[in-house]
């Protein structure tokens, strides 16, 4: 073994052992993301912290989120800034516009008279969203009959905040696929499901509760695909669906 490769092979087994992240790990993360300049909170993992701050979804389930550190699940700047947190610590990740939202474009503003958008059952109001073209644009300004639609997104040209927390790191290949179907089921506990792993199979039993979730084939498909993406050894993932007769009751 060369003198760098045996240094890098230190290193790693270092990390590993004192719990520092590094690209690849599957890792389970508390986070809330502002903007600096303002302190206004745009997306947070803690349900308290939502319903504070006003962006509460009755639609969304509250809960760690799965990553997979460098696969581009979370924005750029925040996915680099996690490599070399230690798992247990509190931490702050500054996300520059250009590793977030991109910086702000003016060829994506333009002004639309307001009497088309109003044949076109559209009332808009200054800071509001609308459809427009197949597109998603903020109002910035309304007069003298135009409308000012800006196309850019929302946060495009902000310097964004990250406060997270790495709550576990995910070590065995059980693990990582629980964590696998964790990210795409929301809100049951991964250990919920049966799971049997072979040498080149997987195989999966589904929960009687989620049997009637919306979307569920498509739910079980993208499970498969990130199994067999991460685990380069497995040819086929298969799903059991679970029905258990209650037991009956004691008089």
């Amino acid at each position: 073994m060369s003198e760098d490769a045996g240094s890098k092979a230190e290193e790693e087994a270092e990390a590993l052992e004192e719990g520092v992240v590094e690209k690849g790990d599957f890792i389970l993360v508390e986070l809330t993301g502002r903007v600096e300049e303002t302190g206004e909170v745009f997306e947070t993992t803690d349900e308290e912290t939502a319903r504070k701050a006003g962006i509460y979804d009755e639609g969304r389930i509250y809960e760690p989120r799965v990553i997979v550190v460098g696969e581009g699940w979370v924005l750029k700047g925040l996915d680099e800034g996690l490599v070399g947190l230690k798992v247990g610590e509190e931490a702050k990740v500054e996300v520059q516009p250009e590793d977030a939202f991109g910086e702000r474009d003016p060829e994506k503003i333009r002004m639309v008279p307001y009497r088309i958008l109003r044949s076109r059952g559209i009332t808009p109001r200054v800071g509001a969203q609308v459809e427009f073209e197949g597109r998603t644009a903020t109002v910035r300004s309304i007069g003298a009959g135009r409308v000012q639609l800006d196309y850019n997104h929302p946060l495009a040209g902000r310097k964004l905040l990250y406060e997270v927390k790495v709550l576990k790191r995910f070590e065995t290949e059980e693990e990582k696929i629980r964590a696998l179907i964790q990210r795409r089921v929301a809100g049951i506990d991964p250990k919920r499901f049966g799971l049997k792993i072979m040498k080149r199979k997987v195989r999966i039993e589904v929960p009687e509760e989620v049997l009637y979730s919306e979307n569920l084939q498509f739910v079980k498909r993208g499970i498969a695909l990130d199994i067999m993406r991460f685990f380069p050894n497995i040819r086929e993932v298969s799903f059991q669906e679970v029905f258990k007769r209650e037991s009956p009751r004691r008089e």
